[in-house]
């Protein structure tokens, strides 16, 4: 049997090149006649680390280097975390495959050895959208932004400058961290990022790609693709604090989101309809809270801190 080399290209950091190894680790499991072969890469959104991403450029700094490479036939693959991801991709890279979903939820994280958040101190967080929902959570508690890899920023929150930090459980549990959780947020409590706890991969249009029928989970794709309609019908790029989350249980989908406005006001709601009208049922959410309808509940606009 003739071996077939994949190239897969991943950012430099020890979380994606975890998340990069179990796509890889999949390929080789299910199709042992692909071998896979690991490109590492710094991008710019690791390069800036001294502003928040709304102001250098937002998500696509995670992907343009990787897409580059992809466009050039540097990599066959590029593996993100789909939440990282701009909701608008190239037509000539489309995602290929939606990994199984791990925890979606947004995570506190308190100083080692304490169990409770300093309120004293800010905490740490660079999402808007995480920046909203703890304000009701914590009124009043101010909140500072934090770049750099999940591994600096807990030792940043540990030398003291943060009171907590707000993160996604999903890294946590890849880096076998899980014991550094807190507090771990409701969906209701707090709307996670599109896409939150899943794998996206992305290939190059027209090429064969079956081989991902290993990796490709249908409940996280039918969740992932109803939670970027409703950002992308909103135009919510990285600096706007658009949430969404979507789960599918027995043929039915619900939906929650958050929807901002530059007055300061925004909105979180819920739908519910068949999983096979997932994306429909999210732009009639993300519609209806535009328009202050669907049920929803209305804030108005303390960023927490910011």
């Amino acid at each position: 049997m003739k071996t077939k080399t994949i190239r897969i290209g991943s950012r430099e950091s020890r979380l994606a090149v975890i998340q990069s190894r179990i796509v890889m680790d999949l390929i080789s499991k299910y199709h042992p006649e692909i071998r896979t072969e690991l490109v590492t890469m710094k991008t710019t959104g690791d390069i800036i680390l001294d502003r928040t991403l709304d102001k250098v450029g937002g998500k696509g700094l995670f992907v343009k280097e990787l897409d580059r490479a992809l466009l050039e036939g540097e990599i066959d693959l590029s593996v993100h975390s789909l939440k990282d991801m701009p909701m608008e991709v190239p037509e000539d890279l489309p995602l290929l495959a939606f990994s199984r979903r791990e925890d979606p939820s947004d995570v506190m994280v308190f100083p080692a050895g304490c169990e409770k958040p300093d309120l004293s101190k800010p905490a740490g967080s660079s999402s808007m959208r995480r920046n909203l929902q703890l304000s009701v959570l914590y009124p009043g508690w101010e909140t500072k932004s934090v770049r750099g890899n999940v591994i600096t920023r807990l030792s940043k929150l540990d030398d003291g400058q943060y009171g907590a930090l707000i993160l996604a459980g999903a890294g946590l549990a890849r880096l076998d961290l899980s014991q550094r959780i807190g507090l771990r947020f409701t969906p209701d409590q707090m709307i996670p990022a599109a896409g939150q706890g899943i794998l996206a991969v992305q290939g190059r249009k027209g090429e064969d790609y079956s081989f991902l029928d290993c990796i490709n989970d249908r409940k996280a794709e039918i969740e992932a693709r109803a939670e970027r309609a409703f950002v992308r019908f909103l135009d919510g790029g990285c600096s706007s604090p658009v949430g969404a989350f979507a789960q599918t249980e027995n043929g039915q989908i619900h939906i929650r989101g958050l929807y901002y406005e530059e007055s300061g006001l925004w909105r979180t709601g819920e739908i519910r309809g068949p999983e096979t009208q997932g994306e429909e049922l999210a732009v009639k959410l993300a519609e209806g809270l535009r328009e202050g309808g669907m049920a929803s509940v209305q804030h108005s606009g303390k960023q927490g801190g910011r």
